[in-house]
């Protein structure tokens, strides 16, 4: 049984009240439902997948980032065959077929590849567009994608690694733009503001992008992108005075509101107590009429990603499982894929995040479909990037076994909560009673600092649950919903009118970007309740509970660096919690997603960290206030100021622990 950030006290109740002799019994987990097969790959050959799309006559070919462009027949048995079509190329970072053509980005063009004499192997490389290059190493080129009208969608990286490395860079045209090019090579800027736009896709012929948590970037998300649209990072903004260009923002309007802090000699610092600003804000409210697009949907960090990769649509109409018309959204730091239900209200869109799929052998970089959509095809690569997964390459295929998983399918939006639908028909008498869900609602910071915790956050009572009469769908009313928040929706205790299941993966993250019209629920609701909150909320009205802006004053040091080394209190590790106790609180504030006891992920190992012989304190300030100079080799931490201090220092102690 799988329970994200299920706070102990609720999880012993759900364990002694509901239904406790099947949650005694092992419950099925991902591989019961979607299995990964490892694709066999020849000796010798070095598949870094930057790219991967299916063939005409069932085979796939992949790209990869040294430049080579494998074509790979019978890829679902056991000895499939590779030929490499063509090679010499620069980073490949994208694969298209169209018209039973190969297009592919490489770091400074879209380039056609031509078989023109039949032998299986490119004897033409033709330069469709190429764009400028500074040089820098950072100049990553994603795509394309290709648009309903047969035009080309690629999206550029920004430059990091100067003096100020923290601060992404556009150093020449169209660097953190999207470019829309025509078959015959003209080329349109399309959008702006983007940082690490790995993650791209076409969805019923519109184009959507997702990016990384990190400078200007709150955590992963997933956006509509129309022309003329501006993303959120401001460097790409340089060049949006040129002619060509259709983007109404400016930089000058963003630091009017945001203070850039573009100091090259001092990185910015998260400020606990300043006015917080949000890119929902900054595009409903201070610019609505500039095209300034927040997140459809966000991919909360460290829960469902930290490095946002391939957008996939499911139009396998029912031959994968039950998630036909949705997307699932790679991720390349853990090694996972999540998934994402999209509606529009009001004409907006959004929706709700799910988990998916994880354990990968490398990180997942793109993925595609092949035969009749049952199997999913999945690329990835490691170096320079780190992620969970342990190979330092590898292509793999996701099937789905045919067993049909107890997953929340979809959640809508309603005028005073959520429809929640099921795969499977809920236990009316579980999902009825409001005490068996746990809601709240939490907002990303717009700044210059490297992500952000999580700001705002509030616990949203459930106060009415209704189930349809045939068992798929329940409407919940849920208290105070706040637009532009993300909200929790977790219905911990629901469990399938069969075989009396849990849900597999028990969170769901909706984007409210607009509330929905209509009429309300008219069955009798419940009076709201405290409960404890999956983020670290104020759990009890009654008593004084530190704020996360208040926690970071408490553990800032006091000079500009790091608290001064003093000896550790006895009480420091007399007082440590053991194993469990320690589990259980990495999971509930998501620090697992990150972090192991021994072995290196997205962060280092905690026995790593115990070797630096941090104190209590010490540990405390830079959960608060992250110093990624510290672990130059790890993705940077953002603030985790929604730890409450106390488990915060529990975890210190038990940290230190690890170092005997």
């Amino acid at each position: 049984m799988k329970f994200i950030h299920l706070p102990l006290a609720l999880l012993a109740t759900l364990m002694v009240n509901i239904l406790p002799a099947q949650d005694t019994l092992p419950q099925p987990t991902e591989d019961n439902y979607y299995r990964i097969l490892k694709v066999p790959i020849p000796e010798g050959v070095v598949l870094e997948v930057g790219g991967i799309c299916a063939l005409n006559d069932g085979s796939i070919a992949a790209s990869t980032r040294r430049g080579d462009v494998w074509v790979i027949e019978n890829p679902a048995s056991m000895e499939p065959h590779y030929r490499r079509f063509a090679t010499g190329l620069h980073e490949i970072l994208g694969l298209a077929n169209k018209d039973g053509q190969l297009y592919c980005a490489q770091r400074g063009e879209l380039t056609k590849l031509l078989d023109r004499n039949g032998d299986g192997v490119a004897d033409r490389y033709e330069t469709v567009f190429a764009w400028p290059l500074s040089g820098h190493y950072h100049e990553y080129s994603f795509g394309p994608k290709v648009t309903p009208e047969g035009d080309f969608i690629v999206t550029g990286n920004v430059s990091f690694g100067a003096s100020d490395w923290w601060s992404g860079k556009s150093f020449v045209p169209w660097r953190g733009w999207a470019m829309k090019i025509s078959a015959d090579g003209k080329m349109k800027p399309f959008a702006a503001g983007m940082r690490s736009p790995c993650g791209i896709g076409m969805v019923n012929g519109e184009f959507f992008y997702g990016d990384n948590q990190g400078d200007w970037m709150g955590s992963g998300f997933v956006s509509h992108v129309e022309e003329g649209d501006f993303m959120g990072h401001p460097a790409s903004l340089v060049w949006a005075d040129r002619p060509e260009s259709p983007v109404k923002m400016r930089s000058e309007m963003v630091f009017k509101q945001v203070d850039p802090r573009d100091d090259p000699k001092k990185k910015p610092e998260y400020i606990a107590d300043e006015p917080a600003t949000t890119i929902y804000d900054l595009g409903h409210k201070t610019y609505p009429y500039q095209h300034v697009k927040s997140p459809a949907v966000w991919l909360p960090h460290g829960i469902l990603g930290v490095s946002t990769s391939e957008i996939l649509p499911d139009e396998t109409q029912g031959n994968f499982g039950p998630f036909a018309g949705q997307l699932f959204v790679g991720d390349q730091g853990m090694s996972k894929i999540a998934r994402v239900f999209l509606e529009k209200v009001n004409g907006q869109w959004q929706g709700a995040s799910f988990d998916f799929r994880s354990g990968f052998r490398s990180g997942v970089l793109r993925m595609c479909w092949a035969g009749n959509g049952a199997t999913m095809y999945v690329g990835g690569t490691n170096r320079g990037w780190g992620s969970t997964g342990k190979e330092p390459y590898g292509l793999e295929r996701l099937v789905w076994t045919g067993q049909m998983p107890f997953e929340m399918k979809a959640v809508r939006a309603l005028p005073d909560g959520f429809e929640i639908e099921f795969t499977l028909p809920v236990d009316k008498n579980t999902a009825q009673n409001v005490d068996n869900y746990l809601a709240s609602s939490y907002r990303y910071k717009y700044h210059p600092v490297y992500g952000s915790p999580t700001i705002d956050v509030k616990d949203n009572a459930v106060l009415g649950a209704k189930v349809s009469a045939d068992g798929l769908r329940v409407r919940i009313v849920v208290d105070s919903l706040r637009e532009g928040f993300i909200h929790q929706i977790q219905p911990l205790g629901v469990r399938s009118y069969t075989d009396a299941l849990p849900l597999l993966h028990t969170s769901a993250y909706y984007t409210l970007n607009s509330i929905p019209s209509g009429e309300k629920a008219s069955f009798p609701l419940a009076v709201p309740k405290p409960k404890s909150g999956p983020i670290g909320a104020v759990t009890d009205p009654g008593k004084a509970v530190s704020t996360p802006d208040k926690q970071m004053k408490e553990a800032r040091p006091s000079t500009a660096g790091e608290a001064k080394k003093t000896a550790p209190n006895k009480a420091e590790t007399s007082t440590a919690i053991n194993d469990t106790e320690a589990k259980a609180l990495m999971i509930k504030y998501t620090c697992a997603a990150c972090h192991k006891p021994y072995e290196r992920m997205v962060g280092p190992a905690y026995s790593e960290v115990a070797k630096r012989k941090y104190t209590v304190a010490q540990i405390v300030s830079l959960v608060y206030n992250p110093k990624p100079e510290n672990w130059p080799d790890y993705t940077p931490m953002a603030p985790m100021l929604q730890v409450p201090k106390k488990d915060v220092e529990k975890i210190a102690a038990w940290i230190n622990t690890l170092k005997k």
